[in-house]
């Protein structure tokens, strides 16, 4: 029988009360994750400029450098470079840009796999960055960081994939909950761009993730809302047309902010010759110029926003901070800066739609409400625009002033702004990063020709499995041996426990210096738990996660073996249903066409007992 700790192991990873629990661990690494981050910024915010915020600050001096006068921002970015830039080069390089492409990549392609370090790295990394001027918000690294942890995690236990994804999705979730004091946001963010599928088992466990960040946050950051609005009501209907035109202004904006940032970053390219390491050092110094001419783009630059929510700068101010994050952000992600693109959205709506207010107070004073509430509108509508996630837009602008009053016209500008957005691109500022690596995960399904198969109609027979209690010494041979490199596991009672493969086995006997103690179990991975009645089209998808190993094919329960599924079999279906080719356009070496070709035989299971248990 398996010990207490294997059983305990097996229900975390099986039961939903074991991912109720991994959820609220995620959730609270995430809240925990998310103070530490906010403590850094603030840390180095003071040590690089002297002042808690510089952005509100004007042409302040440096209190620890006082001989450099204002021209110390020249220096703060490029020191911060020299710091940020090897450590990225050398620990993670994902940790670069703004981070939430890196976290969609990974849950639609890579199983939810995320590197262990890129939470260390990335808070360092961002921290360092926004501290010494970078002009980059927080919700991009928060977001990679706790969806690294829920990774990290959920590769502790175990988890089948389809489950490592929602860890992920609750990491991002409860980052953005507790750095914003918005669960609700946190919630929506994770569904509608990390996940990108609402099912009722995630959303339940992405929504405990998130109340769990927020508590934790609102416990240490506190709870006060982000902006605060006058009163505002809307008079007459006509006015809606005053927040739709918004709209279609804002939508064009951040498509045109997400045009210039990887145009920027595409210059940066074709300009740098250098080691990488030193890019964001020597970049920075381009940085110190703007910064010196608009302090006001120092770091996330919340108090020149709320300012300009506030009604207290000039139409032509505004329009010149517009364009001036516009220039500072994609500059500093150009030059290998690492910070997130969500917080510069918020400020150049809030100049827009601050601008836009102000506009329409001098051609109709006595038609329009105040500038505050269409700062607000603007925020929502060029975040959308942007990214394209309007659910998101509305929640998180409403948890972060609190006031229900302006919810309608912020839908309809922000429904506005996002058709517009859908019309001039076909990319957001998220998915063009993984566009232009040739990577579609919005693309659509075609028609399959497997359409109808299943995985238990393809299956071959099951390889000879390893005993899990076996000295991990004596199945090298056995993996090696294996077509695949990977074999199942079984325990002493037969049930299944996973798959251990080769490479796995040859690191950890490599690493560990106690190896020759080690059993099988040690370099046990759960994949995917595919059943035989799972459709062929999705367990091929799985397969191809696999990176090209082999897949157990599981019975009902998921506890006993049924086959194996790998790449020959899924060919050997998929050639019986192409047609065949024309006629006198051979396909094979020796002149048959495909569809003629004999079947691949099908591996036979190997007679005996498993591996490593004595005949």
């Amino acid at each position: 029988m398996p010990d207490l700790p294997s059983r305990l192991l097996a229900a975390v990873r099986e039961a939903k009360s074991g991912l109720l629990a991994l959820a609220l661990l995620v959730g609270a690494g995430a809240g925990l994750g998310a103070i530490v981050f906010r403590r850094l910024i603030e840390a180095f915010t003071l040590l690089f400029s002297g002042h808690a915020d510089y952005a509100a600050a004007g042409h302040a001096v440096n209190p620890h450098v006082p001989w450099l006068g204002r021209w110390f921002v020249l220096l703060a970015p490029a020191v911060a470079g020299l710091l940020y830039g090897p450590l990225v080069q050398r620990f993670a390089k994902e940790a670069r840009g703004h981070g939430v492409p890196e976290v969609m990549l990974a849950v639609a392609r890579r199983g939810g796999r995320i590197a262990p370090q890129v939470a260390l790295v990335k808070a360092l990394a961002s921290a360092l960055c926004i501290g010494s001027g970078g002009s980059v918000g927080r919700e991009g690294p928060i977001v990679q960081i706790g969806s690294a942890l829920g990774s990290g995690l959920g590769r502790l236990v175990r988890v089948a994939e389809d489950r490592m994804r929602v860890l992920v999705a609750c990491g991002a979730a409860g980052g953005i909950a507790a750095t914003f004091n918005a669960p609700l946001a946190g919630v929506f963010f994770a569904m509608e761009l990390i996940l990108r599928d609402f099912t009722a088992e995630s959303f339940g466990m992405v929504v405990l993730a998130s109340v769990t960040a927020s508590v934790i946050g609102r416990a240490a950051l506190g709870d006060d809302p982000f902006l605060r609005l006058p009163v505002f009501t809307v008079h007459h209907l006509s006015e809606y047309l005053l927040f739709l035109l918004l709209g279609v202004v804002a939508g064009a904006v951040g498509v045109g902010f997400t045009r210039v940032l990887y145009w920027v970053e595409d210059l940066c390219d074709l300009a740098w010759r250098g080691p990488e390491w030193a890019r964001p050092a020597v970049g920075g110094l381009l940085l110190g110029v703007l910064l010196l001419f608009l302090p006001q783009m120092y770091g996330v630059g919340y108090p020149v926003l709320g300012s300009a929510v506030a009604g207290k700068y000039a139409v032509g101010l505004l329009v010149l901070l517009l364009l001036g994050k516009v220039a500072a952000t994609s500059l500093t992600i150009g030059i290998g800066g690492s910070g997130g693109v969500f917080a510069p959205s918020l400020f150049m709506g809030a100049m827009l739609g601050a601008g836009y207010g102000a506009v329409v107070h001098e051609v109709l004073p006595g038609s329009a409400g105040p500038v505050g509430a269409y700062g607000l509108i603007g925020m929502g509508a060029v975040f959308a625009g942007a990214a394209r996630a309007p659910i998101t837009a509305v929640i998180i602008m409403f948890e972060l002033t609190g006031e229900y009053s302006v919810i309608l016209p912020l839908m309809a500008a922000i429904a506005v702004a996002t058709g517009i957005s859908r019309a001039l691109s076909t990319d957001t500022v998220y998915t063009l990063k993984l566009r232009r690596r040739g990577i579609d995960i919005g693309e659509a399904a075609a028609a399959s020709p497997l359409a109808g198969l299943t995985a238990g109609a393809v299956m071959e027979p099951v390889p000879r499995p390893l005993d899990g209690a076996a000295p991990l010494a004596s199945a090298v041979e056995a993996l090696a041996r294996s077509p695949h490199g990977v074999l199942p596991v079984l325990g002493a009672d037969g049930a299944y426990l996973g798959t251990a493969t080769a490479r796995s086995a040859a690191e950890t006997l490599a690493e560990e210096e106690d190896a020759e103690d080690l059993t099988v179990a040690a370099v046990v991975h759960l994949p995917v738990p595919l059943t035989a009645d799972a459709a062929l089209p999705d367990a091929l998808h799985w397969l191809v996660a696999a990176e090209g190993a082999g897949l157990p094919v599981l019975d009902a329960t998921r506890t006993r073996l049924v086959g194996w599924m790998t790449h020959q079999t899924v060919l050997d279906a998929l050639r019986g249903r192409l047609p065949a080719p024309p006629r006198g356009e051979p396909a094979a070496a020796d002149g048959a066409p495909a569809a003629d070709l004999p079947s691949t035989p099908r591996r036979a299971a190997a007679d005996g007992p498993p591996d490593g248990i004595p005949g």
